[in-house]
């Protein structure tokens, strides 16, 4: 027998059987604030870190504190960007 010849099997993802968009997007949403909320604290704690540390002349604390905002400006991007990215995931696999 021809292997060429024998039906090939059709294989989809089962998309009913996983519910609760809703849900998921509350919880996204509830993680991402929680994630910003911190991102912005840390960079108002890093900002003040960098500004004390370069009046007092401790080149140790203002590196540590530039490091440090550069970090949480970077966390409170890439928090903002994952709520687009989740929303256009979720969208994506509805049209499917």
């Amino acid at each position: 027998m021809n292997l060429s010849q024998l039906p090939l099997p059709v294989v989809r993802p089962d998309f009913g059987a996983v519910g609760g968009t809703s849900e998921l997007n509350a919880v996204v949403g509830a993680l991402l604030t929680y994630g910003l909320i911190v991102a912005v604290l840390m960079v108002i704690v890093c900002a003040t870190v960098w500004a004390f540390g370069s009046a007092q002349g401790s080149w140790q604390a203002a590196s540590r504190g530039k490091t440090g905002l550069l970090v949480a400006l970077a966390g409170a991007v890439l928090t903002g960007g994952a709520l687009a990215w989740a929303n256009w995931l979720i969208d994506l696999g509805a049209g499917l």
